[in-house]
């Protein structure tokens, strides 16, 4: 055999070993696509099975309809009291977090003082923990603080959302801070040079190039909060303060086989919120990530 043909036939294996590569990515990132996407198609073909039971259960429904839209509407469970009560923790939970960890991110950056590295590392070390170790510490906390201010207290919003403003503080202040640390420290001394205070250096100057940041976290509050259960499920007893993921889990836990159309239909309704978010900011999420990576 010449050399030519040698070539010729090294060529030809690599190439197919080539193909061959490619053809097993793709198999296993469309086995990959497949296992994210089935539930959600399950989830939604279950939302118009009008037997709304996991026992007829199918992936195309016999005569699919409204039906259990309706029965969801039909107001036997306050489902939009318990959608807007989520919205509007999640909210709140989101701005007010975004907030205090900025401030605080920006105190660990920029200034130096005695028990700084410590405050971080506690912070750091905090967070290693899971937190369902804190349920009854947090259960116990919030009963004994409702004797003496009622109104956060078990069963209210405020106690749920204080909650929320300390577990999701420690990694968001150590992301916060990592970024602001990319941001060179001639800007704070030209403008200390000006006669400008701290605040507003802080607030004039820094804050605006936080922006990428800022929407990412606010973002990952948002959907962390928004979808959490244990917590809402241990300090929310009334019916009518219910969030959306804990309503409707008492809403078809004792009849999840008779009523899963029914919950399907909910959880759908109650996903648009996160969905709509994505849609709409879902550059800036992308942006904000990627110069974060970047900086850092």
């Amino acid at each position: 055999m010449s050399n030519k043909q040698k070539r010729t036939q090294k060529h030809a294996s690599k190439s197919l070993s080539r193909k061959a590569s490619i053809g097993f990515r793709l198999l296993i990132a469309l086995v990959l696509i497949i296992f994210a996407i089935f539930p959600i198609l399950w989830v939604v073909s279950a939302s118009f099975n009008p037997t709304g039971s996991l026992a007829t259960q199918k992936l195309i429904p016999r005569n699919p309809g409204l039906g259990n839209y309706r029965e969801l509407m039909a107001g036997e469970y306050p489902f939009w009291r318990w959608f807007g009560n989520s919205v509007y923790i999640s909210a709140i939970s989101a701005v007010g977090s975004l907030a205090i960890t900025t401030v605080a991110a920006y105190g660990f950056s920029r200034f130096r003082y005695r028990g700084r590295k410590t405050m971080l590392k506690a912070i750091f070390l905090i967070q290693v923990f899971p937190t369902l170790l804190a349920l009854v510490a947090t259960f116990l906390m919030i009963s004994q603080i409702g004797e003496v201010i009622p109104a956060l207290g078990l069963g209210t919003h405020a106690a749920l959302i204080l909650i929320y403003l300390g577990g999701s503080m420690g990694i968001n202040i150590w992301l916060m801070k990592g970024y602001i640390d990319t941001i060179p420290r001639d800007i704070d001394e030209s403008a200390m040079v000006e006669g400008a205070s701290s605040w507003k250096i802080f607030t004039k100057l820094i804050l605006p190039l936080l922006r990428p940041i800022l929407i990412v976290i606010a973002i990952i509050n948002y959907i962390g909060t928004y979808g959490e259960f244990i917590l809402a499920s241990l300090l929310l007893k009334d019916a009518q303060k219910y969030t959306l993921m804990v309503g409707l889990q008492r809403f078809a836990a004792a009849q999840m086989d008779q009523r899963w159309g029914v919950f399907a239909a909910g959880a759908l309704i109650g996903g648009l919120p996160i969905m709509i978010i994505y849609l709409i900011l879902q550059d800036q999420i992308i942006g904000g990530l990627t110069v974060g990576a970047v900086k850092g």
